[in-house]
């Protein structure tokens, strides 16, 4: 895997909102707000994200879409 980084910038948010195909939508501790998806692991393991729990999110560098990697 040439070219893969796994070091991507991690922040933290609360979730604001759940919406239709594991999207929610999370506020980050600099108020602003983006849409972030369910990472494949989270859904194996069919770990519940609701709202008003904090996460932890790996910003995605282009498409500005977050996803969650582990609920605190």
């Amino acid at each position: 895997m040439a070219g893969h980084s796994s070091e991507k910038e991690q922040i933290e948010g609360v979730v604001e909102e759940a919406l239709p195909n594991t999207l929610f939508r999370v506020t980050l501790k600099s108020g602003e707000t983006v849409l972030a998806y369910l990472a494949g692991k989270m859904r194996l393991h069919r770990i519940k994200v609701l709202v008003g729990d904090t996460v932890r999110l790996e910003i995605d560098p282009y498409g500005g879409k977050a996803r969650i990697v582990k609920r605190m």
